[in-house]
């Protein structure tokens, strides 16, 4: 067989460019390497504390907030209205509890640390087997499970007292975390005014509402990570709590409100009914009460909705509608809702004609029953004939108005009007207030609108610029913005701010303010409001009813405004009824008497000095 040749290949020697090329990628390589150990050496010994810090970061394994405490709302005696409860929460973690077991007779030896957590769990918060087992039963994770949500105070004091013990203290991956609710002792009291949280920290309505970002605070954090020997450690930053507020309110005043309020709504009923107290000398609000309430604790409970909405309708209604219905609750009719005012407005006219000096206080005026302004005939409520100025409040004379607002001109009228501040939002410390701006007369209206203007109707307001112009009328003259905070406190409780009163503008004269005052004591001595009177002080005020659009359907708003002691005022009540469903919709008496009872009530609360037994028989 012919043996087959096998080829060897020469042998090649290294080229010049081939060696260069080797010892380039070799000196390459080498480089890289000696970049890598540099680097290694200047992080270790160069960069120690900042590389340590990089690793520690990266070996974090929990970073959990820390929530603030929202601040108080006190009323102005201290009464608490709105504060936060602490609750807290028991969080175990479950393999730095159970550690790293040591076998005796092939079983796992339970540690030390495992069986006093287990034993303070059962002794100090009354955990069962089955509740401490499901908590560790992930014993190879690190993270935290929660053993028992929400728990007061007082059902947590023993444990927290045992954790701070030289046994407790000791004690490995248990701790504490603390949450708040917010919490309304009042319920339904001054809702309104207050307000209420959502979503942990978002005011809906009230003071809640206008002064959120103080009521509010900035969370902390608490980072829990591996140190420099390879333990876990916690660090905190602590939470800010938020600052509370000290409110003008004066809860026995609303509860004697509210009280009064109740009783009509039992006894007659209406849309809606609300009630505004002020100090007329400084614009302190000290009460607001509304017939519709809601409780603060549970706002969304359809419990809210079925005082004013049936079932049936409940069930029909679409996510939407809900929305409203509950929105509708919310609101605050004081601040938010306009009507026309009516009589209440008449003392406003007759205040201007003094002022613009169309007026000296020695006029008389004939009413016979209607005036024709431009081919319209507008009525009076009775044909009152001759009478003198001061009378024609106390009488409520229509016709009397529009003589005098012809006098005054449409233009000194128009500017009057928002002097007082009609037409404008008075800058109250609540959110959602209504400028009334759309629906008031401007200095060119027709005579008739000025006519009808005269006495409240044909323009619209809201309760609190009513309420505050009329103190302006009663105090001497001076109108101050209406607030319902006066102090800001810090998280410790310390004054940080004090919110005092401030005037605004002078709207009419010492003498006219003497003169309208003597004029609305005329109207509870022997006018509108004769059931206003009282013996233990001198009342007055003004009555008001207003037909509402569209006019001939008999619906009404009727209403009463008054203060005392008239020579001195401390207290104004305004009371505001729309559609009274029981009985005549025109009886403003009803509403006569809720002010007063609430003047005579919350004027001895104050300790407002009394009508001696001599003036008493002097009236009598």
């Amino acid at each position: 067989m012919k043996k087959r040749k096998v080829r060897v290949k020469p042998y090649r020697k290294l080229t010049k460019t081939m060696a260069a090329r080797f010892f380039f990628v070799a000196a390459l390589l080498l480089v890289l390497l000696l970049i890598i150990m540099g680097k290694l050496i200047y992080l270790t010994i160069f960069k120690e504390s900042s590389y340590k810090k990089q690793i520690l970061a990266q070996q974090q394994y929990m970073n959990k907030e820390i929530n603030y405490k929202r601040g108080d709302i006190l009323d102005a005696n201290g009464n608490v209205l709105a504060t936060s409860r602490k609750l807290y929460k028991v969080i175990l973690e479950p393999k730095n509890i159970i550690g790293i077991r040591q076998k005796k007779d092939g079983k796992e030896v339970i540690t030390e640390n495992q069986k006093l957590v287990t034993a303070a769990l059962k002794k100090y918060l009354h955990a069962t087997d089955e509740e401490i087992n499901r908590a560790l039963s992930n014993k190879e994770s690190y993270y935290y499970d929660s053993l028992c949500d929400s728990k007061t105070e007082s059902e947590i004091s023993e444990f927290k007292k045992y954790l701070k013990t030289e046994e407790g203290s000791s004690l490995v991956g248990i701790w504490l975390d603390e949450s708040y609710q917010r919490i309304y002792p009042k319920a339904t009291s001054a809702c309104h005014a207050i307000g209420f949280v959502s979503d942990g920290d978002i005011g809906v309505g009230g003071m809640e509402q206008y002064y959120n970002n103080l009521l509010k605070g900035t969370n902390g954090r608490r980072y829990t990570y591996l140190n420099e020997e390879l333990e876990y450690d916690t660090s905190i930053d602590e939470a800010v709590n938020g600052k509370s507020l000290v409110s003008t309110l004066d809860m026995n005043i609303q509860q004697i409100a509210e009280k009064r309020l109740n009783k009509f709504m039992k006894d007659y009923g209406s849309l809606n009914t609300s009630i505004l107290v002020m100090n007329p000398n400084n614009g302190e609000v000290l009460a607001m009460a509304n017939s519709k309430t809601y409780n603060l604790n549970d706002p969304m409970n359809e419990e809210n909705l079925k005082k004013y909405f049936s079932a049936s309708k409940i069930e029909k209604m679409t996510s939407q509608e809900k929305s409203d219905a509950y929105s509708s609750i919310w609101s605050n009719y004081i601040v938010s809702n306009t009507y026309e005012p009516g009589s209440t407005f008449k003392p406003f006219t007759v205040s201007m004609g003094l002022e613009s000096g169309v007026l000296t206080g020695d006029e008389f005026f004939t009413c016979g029953g209607s005036l024709k302004v431009n081919g319209t005939s507008i009525g009076c409520s009775h044909t009152h004939g001759t009478i003198p100025l001061s009378t024609t409040i106390a009488k409520s004379c229509n016709v009397s108005m529009m003589q005098i607002a012809a006098k005054v001109g449409s233009e000194r009228f128009a500017n009057y009007q928002r002097a007082f501040g009609f037409g404008s939002k008075t800058g109250i410390d609540l959110p959602g207030e209504a400028g009334a701006a759309d629906v008031l007369h401007d200095a060119k209206m027709a005579d008739v609108d000025l006519a009808t203007s005269s006495f409240g109707q044909s323009f619209q307001c809201t309760m609190i610029q009513l309420g505050s112009a009329f103190c302006s009328l009663i105090n001497g003259g001076n109108y101050y913005q209406p607030h319902i905070v006066k102090q800001v406190l810090d998280s410790n409780g310390d004054v940080e701010k004090n919110i005092t009163k401030t005037l605004v503008k002078k709207n009419i004269s010492e003498e006219t303010s003497e003169k309208m005052r003597s004029y609305m004591r005329e109207t509870v001595e022997s006018g509108t409001a004769r059931i206003a009177q009282i013996k233990e002080y001198d009342l007055a005020g003004k009555t008001g009813t207003a037909e509402k659009y569209p006019r001939g359907t008999n619906k009404r708003l009727v209403s009463f405004i008054g203060f005392a002691p008239y020579d001195n005022p401390q207290l104004m009540v305004y009371v505001t009824i729309d559609e009274i469903q029981k009985g005549s919709q025109s009886n403003t008496s009803l509403a006569v008497q809720m002010a007063r009872d609430i003047l005579q009530k919350s004027l001895k609360h104050l300790n407002v000095e009394q009508n001696s037994e001599d003036k008493e028989k002097e009236t009598n």
